[in-house]
């Protein structure tokens, strides 16, 4: 679960740090204190893009502050370690800190101290936490969304199916554009056979090998620049082991040394430097030396290095970047004039190759769409279940299966959700029937299911309270409190009926400190909670009564918590 959000120099954040609880974290303030900063910040950390409007500018230089967002989650679910393992992703301790820092606009993440690209804290985020933001309902529009949707809730089982499917699918789009290349009249066949002898042939007659270039180019430089070479040895070897060299002059250095060395300890462990450097000076005279004798500038072999070097920059130029890649794509060349000479076998063998692809390719289909409707059975039932716990006393939901045109990786299943919220009604479209409301709730009910099925911990619903109210508000926050038994939530309401379920209550409140606006948030005691119930039924003037309604509303809360 998210044990601790710690957040620096973001919107109307100085410095923040909120430690959460298992079960249902109410969120709550006034319109425009600052929740959304709240959630931004969690994604910001989770690698979203940075939003300019949540960076701070400094008032003295106005350059932009260094902002920071830090996540502390404990991973306890076996599941879920198994999952963050598979992403080399070791908890310490049961822990897995996620971070952000962002400098000048820019920013860089961090797991457990390892820096990460964003899209990786992306990977790993998906298996600590889900994020249900305001407008995420309206994704239920999508019948793409649908199918992904139940994708999920089958599981493992699919997921196998689905990953031999689409390299079956893959195969069968390679042979698709094979075909499509060999569907050539006789002439343009005689003309490619053509091209292809050639380039065959100027490939193999240049017998390349691995390495080759490299060595032709550390010659080529050698040779080109043989002059220099022979100066700077020649003047180094004078330098070094001539009558005046430095060879000779280490040489008396040691004979004046040696002759006093027994006077003194520390003159004998100087003598034994000067022995050292005396050997390695005669040493790379003669080294030296040898190379010199070994330099040999014969304009032939110069010529020769320079004109195959040509050639096989002349290959790399047209074949590929680098002698493995020329030589592959000789072997594809080879193959490609192998399949032209003998064309009616090719074209015979590529069929078979695709009639029996596609014959695998149909048979993996079905058994993925086989384990979508039984899972479909099952999502939809349950669904349904938890949409009458949220007040559509009288709903339908099902899922409708149709075939796409043609196959695609995901198999040839086009599904959509269907509802019916009245008596009577006939089936239709989600996306064409449902309210903002209505959505809002259907998703929540969705979430319900899957989080049954899923071994994320943590979910945070931004305003799940959106277009509801009175006894539907009533029965969502009696699913909240549902699925808090068994997953840690995160959620920012409006509604009273919602905040009065809470296991731990956050205010978040905006005030004037030094001149400027920020935004800070407190836990809540007992007391403070009630107050706050107050304020959502009230609004402005909070009366007596009014803190009487959200004592009850709170008992009656706690009484509906002690039957879970």
């Amino acid at each position: 679960m998210l044990q601790s959000l710690h957040v620096k120099n973001l919107a109307l954040i100085d410095e923040a740090e909120v430690d959460f609880t298992g079960g249902l974290n109410i969120l709550s303030g006034e319109t425009g204190a600052g929740k959304s900063i709240i959630i931004g910040s969690i994604n910001l950390a989770l690698g979203e893009k940075i939003q300019k409007e949540m960076l701070r500018e400094n008032k003295e230089t106005g350059e932009l502050e260094t902002a920071l967002v830090e996540l502390l989650f404990v991973v306890e679910d076996a599941r879920a370690r198994a999952q963050l393992e598979a992403l080399e992703v070791y908890p310490e301790n049961d822990e897995v800190i996620l971070s952000r820092r962002i400098v000048n606009g820019r920013g860089a993440a961090r797991v457990n101290g390892e820096s990460v690209p964003a899209s990786r804290i992306k990977e790993i985020a998906a298996v600590l936490i889900d994020i249900h933001g305001q407008h995420e309902h309206q994704s239920l529009l999508s019948k793409k969304k649908h199918l992904e949707i139940l994708d999920d809730f089958a599981g493992e089982a699919l997921a196998k199916e689905k990953s031999a499917l689409a390299g079956t699918y893959h195969s069968y789009r390679k042979l698709l554009e094979e075909e499509s290349r060999a569907d050539v009249d006789t002439k343009e066949r005689e003309r490619e056979i053509s091209l292809l002898e050639y380039e065959v042939k100027e490939i193999e007659e240049a017998a390349l090998r691995e390495g080759e270039d490299e060595e032709l180019e550390s010659d080529y430089r050698r040779f080109s620049n043989g002059q220099k070479i022979v100066e700077a040895v020649n003047a180094a070897y004078g330098n070094t082991g001539g009558a005046e060299g430095a060879s000779e002059l280490v040489g008396r250095a040691v004979r004046e040394i040696s002759s006093v060395a027994s006077y003194d300890d520390r003159l004998s462990n100087l003598e034994q430097q000067l022995l050292e450097i005396d050997g390695l000076l005669n040493d790379f005279n003669r080294e030296i030396a040898d190379y010199a004798e070994s330099m040999e500038f014969d304009e032939e072999t110069f010529y020769e290095v320079e004109r195959r070097l040509d050639t096989v920059n002349h290959l790399k130029d047209k074949y590929g970047d680098t002698i493995p890649k020329v030589l592959a794509a000789l072997d594809e060349k080879r193959e490609r004039l192998m399949k032209l000479c003998d064309y009616d076998s090719y074209l015979e063998g590529l069929r078979a190759d695709m009639k029996k692809t596609k014959a695998t390719l149909d048979k993996q289909c079905k058994t993925v769409s086989d384990i979508r409707k039984e899972a479909a059975g099952r999502l939809t039932e349950a669904v349904t279940a938890a949409l009458k716990d949220l007040n559509f006393l009288d709903v339908r939901f099902t899922m409708e299966f149709e075939r796409t045109a043609d196959y695609t990786a995901n198999g040839y299943d086009d599904a959509g959700f269907f509802i019916s919220t009245n008596p009577g009604e006939p089936l239709k479209p989600l996306g064409k029937v449902a309210s903002g409301g209505e959505l809002s709730r259907i998703m929540l009910g969705i979430k319900t299911v899957l989080a049954d099925e899923d071994a994320v911990e943590t979910l945070i619903f931004d305003e799940i309270d959106s277009g509801i109210s009175g006894r539907t508000a009533q029965m969502v926050s009696e699913k909240m409190n549902v699925l808090g038994r068994n997953h840690q939530i995160i959620c920012i309401t409006h509604l009273p009926q919602i905040a009065a379920m809470a296991d731990s209550h956050y205010l978040i409140q905006k005030s004037v400190q030094n001149q400027a606006t920020v935004s800070t948030i407190e836990r809540l005691g007992a007391e403070q909670s009630i107050e706050e119930l107050a304020r959502m039924l009230g609004g402005v003037e909070i009366t007596e009564t009014v803190r009487k309604s959200a004592k009850e509303m709170r008992e009656l809360a706690e009484s509906k918590k002690r039957g879970r």
